[in-house]
């Protein structure tokens, strides 16, 4: 009874014994000094995109912080539609990465509107402008309404792979004389949208 046991668990394990282990083996007995066995490797790699516009382009992760550019002309008021900078810039300088695997990445702008105060007064986007620290990570023109002309980001090494990290500058042209109030408090947002075929 216990070899016939003994006889029924050797065999299940010897069955089993391919699906626990995929590496080869080779047992050589006497006449040479070596054996060989293989292992194959693999390595999946999902498609991806990631787009970072401020907080959001330190790490290549989910981040909800919608960072804010203000300029701000309460200390200096006689500069008000006279083209000069504001009184106090914050957060205009802008850290932007851009990644994708999967072959060109455009990069664009889109608003839904104007720049609007509490009291509905309304400052053109076209009014705000930015530059790039790298040709290879463009800042898309920001529409005055609408989605805006995409621009492609340069792929890396000739591959189709983009990994491109930049600062864009933001600016404020100030070029009219504007009606009090804190213009973005409504409909103050661009959205960048990145794709990728």
């Amino acid at each position: 009874m216990k070899k016939a046991l003994l006889l029924k668990t050797t065999l299940a394990l010897a069955l089993a014994a391919p699906l626990l282990a995929s590496a080869e083996s080779q047992l050589i007995v006497g006449g040479t000094a070596s054996a060989v066995a293989r292992l194959d490797f693999r390595v999946i790699v999902p498609r991806v995109l990631f787009l970072g516009v401020g907080a959001g382009a330190g790490s290549i992760a989910n981040n909800t912080t919608i960072d804010t550019v203000t300029f701000d002309y309460t200390t200096n008021p006689a500069a008000v539609g006279t083209g000069a900078a504001a009184g106090v810039i914050t957060g205009n300088v802008v850290p932007v990465r851009v990644v994708g695997n999967n072959g060109q990445v455009t990069l664009a702008a889109s608003t839904t509107g104007a720049l609007t105060n509490v009291a509905g007064d309304t400052i053109p986007w076209s009014q705000i402008t930015a530059t790039t620290s790298l040709p290879a990570l463009p800042s898309p023109v920001i529409p005055n309404t609408g989605a805006g002309t995409a621009l492609d980001v340069t792929l890396s090494s000739g591959t189709k792979v983009t990994d491109r990290a930049a600062n864009w500058t933001f600016s404020y042209a100030n070029a009219a004389v504007v009606a009090p109030g804190t213009y973005g408090t409504t409909n103050g947002r661009v959205t960048y949208t990145a794709s990728m075929p």
